[in-house]
């Protein structure tokens, strides 16, 4: 990508979890690109093809006072790694303009904690993916090495930086951390072995526990991927978190 932030939408956003859309939603900045490939992507034009515009600093910054504006619970910056020093230099100049409700961080997970602490006190909210427990199955699906070890590193720089998930009066989230998990068919997204490692970080830890999985993308022609996920795939998943007692969260109608 190039130097200037690639922008695929900004509006307010009703389809997170309750703490991040709340009543009025979230002021979701799309930024087109990924650090990952995955082949099931359900925002491929967004993040493969790369559909958007390019904008500079400064209309992001006013985009973001735009959203507040209009009644924005948070900013929430969507596959925002790969413009990480333009968000924060965008930051500066919001900030000077009145921005001050919190920041989302919403990020597949395949981050470097380099670049995490180039945020710490700037991000409010981390919300990122932990897609695998298997790196294999992360190379064959998304195109990235070593992304268990990676993502965990992440994850653990993330919660270092803001704790468990705290809400407001209003149920809604000011600071900490909330992990997606993704379950995808036949076992690909190595649920037990992300729940575990989740709760060996903390077991108040909130988890975002999605069924929503369809085959979208390359997927379609995958056969191991090419369904969606059934009740008793789900059901298992859920009987996961209850195993690692994992119980601050939300989950989803199979």
């Amino acid at each position: 990508m190039g130097y200037r932030p690639r922008v695929a939408s900004w509006s307010l956003h009703r389809g997170e979890e309750p703490p991040i859309s709340g009543e009025r939603g979230s002021g979701a900045i799309f930024l087109s690109g990924c650090p990952m490939s995955c082949v099931f992507c359900q925002n491929y034009p967004i993040s493969q093809l790369r559909h958007g515009r390019e904008m500079e600093i400064t209309e992001l910054a006013s985009r973001m006072v735009e959203l507040q504006r209009q009644g924005a619970h948070n900013i929430n910056f969507v596959t925002p790694t790969h413009f990480v020093p333009q968000i924060v230099e965008a930051l500066e100049l919001a900030a000077g303009e009145g921005l001050s409700v919190p920041l989302v961080y919403n990020s597949s997970g395949y981050d470097e904690v380099e670049t995490l602490k180039m945020l710490e006190g700037l991000v409010d909210v981390y919300l990122p993916d932990m897609k695998y427990g298997n790196d294999d199955m992360a190379f064959r699906y998304s195109g990235v090495r070593d992304y268990v070890e990676k993502n965990r590193a992440a994850v653990r720089e993330m919660y270092r930086q803001v704790g468990t998930l705290k809400l407001d009066e209003k149920g809604i989230a000011f600071r900490g951390l909330l992990v997606r998990h993704l379950v995808l068919p036949g076992g690909v997204s190595g649920t037990e072995g992300v729940l575990e490692f989740i709760a060996s970080l903390s077991p108040s830890i909130g988890v975002s526990l999605m069924s929503q999985y369809f085959p979208a993308h390359e997927a379609v022609g995958i056969p191991e991927l090419g369904r969606k996920i059934t009740e008793e795939e789900y059901e298992k998943a859920l009987e996961l978190l209850d195993r690692f007692g994992l119980m601050d969260g939300w989950v989803q109608s199979p």
